[in-house]
Formats: C-alpha cells, structure tokens, sequence
C-alpha cells in the first residue's frame, strides 16, 4: 500500500511538472488559430513550427484543445461516486468541540465521526487512503470554541485551511421544538459570490464534500460570501399550495469560515507547495476581495 501510494503520488507530480510545457504549446497553437481566423500573417517565431502544430489542431476536439490542470485532475473523478467523510478534532476536545463535530456528522452526508484519542495526523491519513475515504474533516478550538476548520481532499490534495468565527450549535438553541429534527437527505447547494479565480476554487472545494441530491428533496445548504467571509447556513423548505406558498425554516447550526491558506498536498505533507494565502498586513488587504465581488 506505501509503495503504491509513493507511486501514484509520484505520478501525479509528473503530470503537474508537465503543465509548464502544455501551457507553453497551447498558447502557440492559439496564436495561429488566432491569426488563421484574423486572416493576418504567421507571428514569425511560429513560422518554423506552423507545419506540425496546424496538424494537431486538426487533430483536437473541445475535450483535448485546452490543457488539463493538476486542479481538474484532483477532482476528476469525483463524481463517479459519493463523497466519503472522516471528521475528527484536535487533541482533548471539550464538550463544545464534541457537540459541534457531532452535528457536522449529520451535515456532512456519509460523514464518519472518529475519536482522535493519540492518534498522529499522518496515520489518520494512510488509514483513510486504505479505506476509500475522499475527504478529512479536522475542526481545531481554542478555549472550548471552535475556531479553525481545516478540509483535506485525498488521496493528493488540495488541502484548505479556514477560520470558524460565530459557531451556534443546535444545542445551544433553547427551544427544540421549533428548529425540529434534522433530516439526513442529501441537501441541494447554494454557492453564492464565489466570482474569482480563488472563489472557484472554494466553491469546488466545499462543494464536493456533498453527493449529489434527489430533485424532490426539501433540504438546502448554502455557503453565501460577503467580503471574503463565508456565511454556513442550513435550512429545509414546506411548499403549502401555489408558487409563493414557501416556508422556509432554519435546522442550524451556524457558522462563518474564512479562508487563510490553500495548499497543494494532504494535511500531513508539510513540504507541499502552498497555492494561496492570506497576507492580512500589506497595506491593500483590507480594500482587496479574495473571494468574491
């Protein structure tokens, strides 16, 4: 099992070392087009190479005439089947903690919550490898809060660290009869203001951690930005007669995340390249949005 994880892992860092070089062809092979369609002149570094690159752009479809990312790769075969969730906490988790992760096992669907107990972050890793899991769900605290929300995609990657800001629990609302219970049907998505480059990634990120739903089912999750943070809602609907006759009910909990860092690797892999991060101490950080408009 190591030496096929050492394998794969291998091979996934080869094809993204490849990415420069298909990057390079692809924008040669626009150029002609580009020229060819203009009616102008072959740019003259080109002309050498013109006989052979008309013949592959001959050859291509809308599938192969845009080069594949090592980001299109990790999520490649997502869809071919349902997600599968490990959510587990940092060391010596409160009761808080403990209550939190709980009901994120019902948010999440086919989530599996495990005690951390002694357990290092690079065993926790190999054993979800071993066991098909898709993603890790870490959730950190400080001082019985939760504060920090970390999700790591298997088996290579990308891992996202976010901030948890303004938790509330379903245990902490006093009257249970009227947020009620909560269903375990896979939930319809709302992804809103996720209009950047980073916000794509985000989006893609968060949205594949939930299967795909039935059309009929009265439950919605959705993660609305504004200003770089990232509102956590969760709601079902009642439909009583007629296209206005909509009763939507908030089941919680609730919560804000705000992204921080986005690496290329698994949790564990300290040397993985680092995609993004927030840099919240130049001077243009506060005017600037990451996420969204």
């Amino acid at each position: 099992m190591l030496r096929r994880n050492v394998r794969l892992r291998r091979e996934y860092l080869y094809r993204k070392n490849l990415e420069g070089k298909e990057r390079l062809l692809y924008e040669k092979k626009r150029k002609i087009k580009q020229a060819l369609e203009e009616g102008k002149a072959i740019p003259t570094e080109l002309r050498n190479e013109e006989a052979a690159l008309r013949q592959e752009i001959d050859l291509e479809d809308e599938n192969t005439a845009v080069p594949r990312t090592h980001i299109d790769d990790e999520y490649a075969h997502a869809m071919e089947r349902d997600p599968k969730i490990l959510l587990t906490t940092s060391r010596d988790p409160s009761a808080p903690l403990k209550q939190f992760i709980k009901e994120l096992t019902i948010v999440f669907p086919n989530a599996q919550r495990m005690n951390r107990g002694g357990q290092v972050i690079s065993e926790i890793i190999e054993t979800c490898r071993a066991h098909d899991f898709t993603d890790v769900i870490l959730v950190h605290e400080h001082r019985g809060v939760p504060d920090g929300l970390i999700i790591s995609h298997l088996p290579f990657g990308p891992t996202a660290y976010f901030g948890l800001l303004n938790v509330v629990t379903r245990h902490d609302i006093k009257d249970k009869k009227a947020i009620g219970t909560m269903p375990e049907a896979y939930p319809h998505l709302i992804l809103n203001n996720f209009s950047t480059k980073l916000g794509q990634r985000a989006a893609n990120i968060l949205k594949h951690l939930f299967p795909v739903p039935k059309p009929d089912t009265k439950r919605i999750v959705t993660f609305a930005n504004q200003s770089d943070y990232i509102s956590f809602r969760h709601h079902l609907y009642e439909k009583h007669g007629g296209p206005k006759g909509v009763e939507l009910k908030e089941i919680g909990p609730r919560f804000e995340l705000r992204l921080y860092q986005v690496k290329l690797g698994t949790v564990d892999q300290t040397e993985a390249q680092i995609e993004w991060v927030i840099r919240p101490y130049m001077n243009t950080s506060s005017k600037r949005k990451f996420i969204g408009d």
